[in-house]
């Protein structure tokens, strides 16, 4: 019950924030667009379809990350989160508060990057791979939302967040699959690429697109991204009580 209690004041939060929610919708879809312009540059052989829905994936990721962990930071800032918690409520309650407020802007952040994508260029796809195409996306922005509760913890303002995005977001773009084949890295790279959520994503991604696609392939990496969503909602409510 309190869970549901803190998700629908976070959802009237951000209701109340007109420009915060403008920015958080427009930002991927203006991004999208440079990333039309910059495929338009490459030469016709390259297979931008096999960029063009993994680089949305990233971009939600990023901006559900960025985006939520500097919220929470702002709401530790003003002694919110204190207050929940000498008022007794329990810690997975505030953690899961959070993300269903935030899983209603993650989710119409991960719908228009992926239609403005298939719209841009061209995608012509089914609507049962346009349907799982949404589910990836979105199981990725529930772990960035996850992911950035966790960050949150550790900050102590604003600007103790950006530190965190060469570390986990710039990895994701170089290590993951994303531009290149993980077997064509060095296996430390590749092995730590396949610590970050975005390489499973990304492994969905690409498997989906195929002609010959078959769900048995995807099992694995489908549980495995579900897997970071209960794991970083059990370390952020263990960080969240240390830091508290």
């Amino acid at each position: 019950m309190k869970t549901f209690i803190i998700a629908k004041r976070i959802v009237k939060q951000l209701q109340g924030d007109k420009k915060y929610l403008a920015l958080s919708i427009i930002a991927p879809l203006i991004i999208i667009y440079f990333l039309k312009l910059l495929f338009n540059a490459f030469p016709p052989n390259v297979p931008i379809t096999n960029f063009t829905i993994p680089i949305g994936a990233l971009i939600v990721h990023f901006l559900s990350f960025l985006l939520c962990a500097i919220l929470l930071v702002q709401e530790r800032t003003r002694g919110t989160l204190e207050r929940m918690l000498i008022s007794g409520y329990r810690r997975t309650s505030i953690i899961g508060g959070y993300t269903l407020g935030y899983i209603g802007l993650a989710t119409i952040q991960a719908a228009a990057v992926l239609f403005e994508s298939l719209w841009l260029f061209n995608l012509d796809y089914s609507g049962q791979t346009i349907l799982l195409l949404f589910i990836v996306i979105w199981l990725l922005a529930v772990v960035s939302v996850m992911l950035g509760i966790f960050v949150s913890t550790f900050a102590q303002n604003e600007g103790h967040v950006f530190p965190f995005i060469p570390l986990i977001i710039l990895p994701s773009f170089f290590l993951t699959g994303l531009i290149i084949d993980t077997n064509t890295l060095p296996g430390w790279a590749a092995f730590i690429g396949k610590c970050l959520p975005l390489h499973y994503a990304v492994n969905i991604i690409h498997e989906i697109i195929k002609p010959e696609y078959s769900l048995h392939n995807t099992y694995l990496d489908f549980a495995i991204l579900i897997g970071y969503i209960f794991l970083l909602w059990i370390l952020a409510s263990l960080t969240l009580k240390e830091t508290e």
